[in-house]
């Protein structure tokens, strides 16, 4: 088994909450300027681009791991996938709750 390198897994940690905060940053109302509005369907589309290259991602490396590279070890494997696994599960609660609202919606009277 592997040596897990603590220093390299807090690095890559600190680089997703890094990434976590510009994410954010940028889906604040603040940070859009004039006349230029979020659109719904991009911010959408970019949320499952965002997903399915996780999951990738997470494929790549346990396929890399299970043909026996020495540059990936078990620990990344793990986090590659259950932040794929994480990501998925949130964007599927995503769908419920917006097909519940439609749903609401659609059972409104008129």
């Amino acid at each position: 088994m592997s040596e897990m390198n603590v220093n390299q897994l807090l690095a890559q940690m600190r680089t997703m909450a890094a990434q976590v905060e510009q994410s954010s940053a940028a889906l604040k109302p603040e940070s859009v300027t004039g006349s230029e509005k979020p659109d719904f369907s991009n911010l959408l589309k970019q949320s499952i681009d965002s997903v399915n290259e996780t999951q990738m991602t997470a494929g790549q490396l346990a396929t890399s791991f299970e043909k026996g590279d020495p540059d990936v070890n078990l620990a990344e494997v793990m986090v590659a996938l259950e932040k794929a696994s994480v990501s998925f599960q949130a964007m599927t609660q995503v769908r419920n709750k917006l097909l519940s609202a439609y749903q609401e919606v659609m059972n409104m009277p008129v």
